[in-house]
């Protein structure tokens, strides 16, 4: 046994051995270690130990080290502790690499002059803000169910588009499928209404001219019927003439869609699959198996059908979701079913989802 004494609000050893039978507890500065049997399958343990540990203000994993099965509580913390330097230097370069990308949507010769970078602001601005709405959808239904989260970690990448979006963390445990629920569809249905405000505000931008030989004017962007709704709805063009192109701001809404589209997979930790795990339960595993069958199906046809366009894309994606397959999906602790409101949110929002959808997002045309 360890000399420090235990935290008077952890629960007893002898409490938990209708589930862990303890033998050893070891108190650590920032967790505790109940070493011991378990009394059943792994999953119930923890399903039946996770409420009595979380309404004390703590989070608890089953660990095996060196032969012992380790209870792990480690103190529960929603709040920001400190300056988030990682996520604030994310940030900041992401915003760097937006504008990189945005100067080569406006045709900003930034070799000539470094300052004027800043003129692609409003590319910047769209793409991180509707990235930034998403995750903060799920940051405030995090916090709302009281499940510690990050901040969102941006992902800088020099690029076309600058990013490779932004993620959230989860270090707790769900409590019910109500709270997995709002979690995951809270932030495609953010992400939506801010993609919903890019692409009417850049459609209704004027166009801008597009470089002969540029890098953009080798691309050919597919618009997904929610963007082409959207120009159509305020009659507005997505395609012009003469060496001109649309807004690049409309570039940032299409992003949002895509996202969006991608986020709602139901697969492993994606959005799509915790909407689906909440209202399907572990139902779910014979959907999760048939997203990479059907992405790699839609690459075979886009191979054979489309000359290859927009193939390697989805192949990735095919690859990508058998390894999300790999990690899981979240567990909530408690397997009430939802309520039927949310049935009939969860089912617009993948709805919402597949007008997001387009067999060829992006293809070089040259």
């Amino acid at each position: 046994m360890d000399d420090q004494p235990l935290p008077s609000d952890l629960p007893d050893p002898d409490s938990l051995g209708d589930s862990f039978l303890v033998y050893e507890v070891e108190v650590g500065d920032d967790q505790v270690l109940y070493y011991g049997d378990l009394a059943g399958a792994k999953e119930a343990v923890l399903r039946t130990l996770s409420p009595r540990f979380r309404e004390r203000g703590y989070r608890v994993s089953l660990e095996y080290r060196m032969g012992e099965h380790v209870l792990v509580a480690t103190e529960r913390s929603t709040g920001i502790d400190g300056i988030p330097w990682t996520n604030v230097v994310l940030f900041g370069l992401t915003v760097l690499t937006t504008l990189y990308a945005g100067s080569q949507w406006y045709g900003i010769d930034v070799a000539a002059d470094p300052l004027a970078i800043v003129g692609a602001w409003p590319f910047a601005l769209s793409v991180v803000g509707v990235l930034a709405v998403h995750e903060l959808g799920h940051y405030v239904f995090s916090r709302y169910h009281d499940v510690e989260a990050t901040l969102p970690y941006f992902i800088p990448i020099p690029s076309i588009l600058g990013t490779l979006g932004a993620v959230i963390r989860m270090n707790d445990t769900i409590p019910d499928r109500r709270a997995l629920f709002d979690i995951g569809v809270a932030g495609p249905l953010a992400g939506l209404v801010a993609t919903v405000v890019v692409t009417a505000v850049g459609v209704s931008l004027p166009p801008v001219p597009v470089s002969e030989g540029s890098v953009v004017a080798g691309l050919d962007i597919g618009y997904p019927p929610l963007v082409a709704g959207i120009a159509a709805l305020l009659g507005e063009p997505l395609a012009y003439g003469d060496g001109r192109m649309v807004n690049p701001v409309v570039v940032g809404g299409w992003v949002g869609a895509f996202v969006t589209f991608l986020n709602l997979l139901p697969v492993g930790q994606l959005d799509g699959s915790h909407v689906t795990r909440a209202l399907l339960g572990e139902r779910i595993g014979t959907i999760q198996r048939a997203v990479p069958v059907g992405l790699f199906g839609l690459a075979a046809y886009l191979f054979v059908f489309e000359n290859g366009r927009g193939a390697q894309l989805w192949a990735l994606w095919g690859v990508l979701s058998l390894l999300f397959l790999r990690g899981g999906t979240a567990t909530p602790m408690d397997e009430t079913s939802v309520d039927r409101t949310r049935w009939v949110i969860g089912g617009v929002t993948l709805l919402l989802g597949l007008s997001c959808f387009t067999p060829i997002p992006i293809a070089i045309t040259g």
